[in-house]
């Protein structure tokens, strides 16, 4: 087999160390993509004349909304077997830790987090965040969506340095196939579809299209537009992208869809909806 055929991908996991600490690509890639939807969704509150003080909390609720919805939804929707059958694993679904058969413990991190769970918190607090600081809830969740394309984009890239998530196998034939090391060992070239990286440049046209649109179209803010789209447009490709990608788990080898395509269903349908929706609305 040419090597120059296919891509090896066996970066470190580390970006960087200081001293005994080590920072992960996986960390870091979500940091910078935390911190890009924040710089987006501040330029937005100040051209929309929200108040700063209405801004400056908005990060913590939508940090905590990601982080408990996407641990919470991996652990429910996908290993409830191993997280809701003893307390060993209902301490682990909110614990970074890893509890040993000796009673021990070591800091992993959170090992399993799900998109799916992570919009569905996201969306629960910001609807927490509404009723607290009275900002009107389509003009948040649109301003929301025109920057959530960023930061699934650098989650994904996230996923990618890991090795995790990884597409099913293919051939020679396609020129940017992957031989994901980590995931698929050292001894034998096993070639697949770098899903990770479809996602990824996905929603960064994603990202494209809601600054495109939103300059064209500023008064759609706050008819829920923006929000529906964004939904509409994620998890229809998250649906086709699920058969180039291995399933997670191996009960979802006898199912007709694989659970990322079923959690997927209804978020389009939600956002199909306030599509619709949204062209009887005129933004205040």
């Amino acid at each position: 087999m040419n090597i120059l055929s296919y891509i090896l991908w066996n970066p470190s996991l580390e970006a960087f160390s200081i001293g005994p600490f080590s920072i992960r690509w996986y960390s870091l890639m979500w940091l910078i993509g935390l911190a890009l939807a924040y710089l987006m969704v501040r330029w937005l509150y100040k051209k929309q004349g929200i108040p700063n003080e209405k801004f400056e909390p908005l990060f913590i609720y939508c940090f905590m909304g990601i982080l408990i919805g996407a641990r919470l939804g991996h652990c429910i929707f996908y290993q409830p077997d191993y997280f809701l059958t003893s307390w060993k694993g209902v301490i682990e679904m909110f614990l970074p830790i890893h509890i040993d058969a000796a009673g021990g413990w070591k800091m992993t991190g959170y090992q399993g987090l799900a998109s799916h769970g992570g919009t569905l918190g996201l969306i629960i607090t910001l609807l927490l965040y509404v009723r607290r600081f009275k900002v009107p809830a389509w003009v948040v969740l649109d301003n929301i969506a025109i920057a959530t394309g960023i930061t699934a984009c650098c989650i994904r890239i996230g996923n990618l340095m890991n090795s995790e998530i990884v597409g099913k196998i293919t051939d020679e034939s396609l020129p940017w196939a992957f031989w994901f090391v980590q995931n698929d060992g050292p001894q034998q070239v096993v070639l697949r579809h770098p899903g990770q990286l479809y996602e990824a440049i996905a929603y960064a046209l994603l990202f494209g299209l809601m600054l495109w649109l939103y300059k064209k179209m500023p008064q759609r803010v706050g008819t829920g537009f923006y929000f529906g789209l964004c939904l509409a447009y994620i998890f229809t490709f998250r649906f086709f992208i699920e058969y180039f990608k291995e399933v997670q788990e191996a009960f979802e080898q006898g199912l007709p869809f694989d659970m990322g395509q079923i959690l997927s269903i209804p978020f389009i349908a939600i956002g199909v909806y306030c599509m619709i929706k949204s062209k009887n609305k005129v933004s205040a």
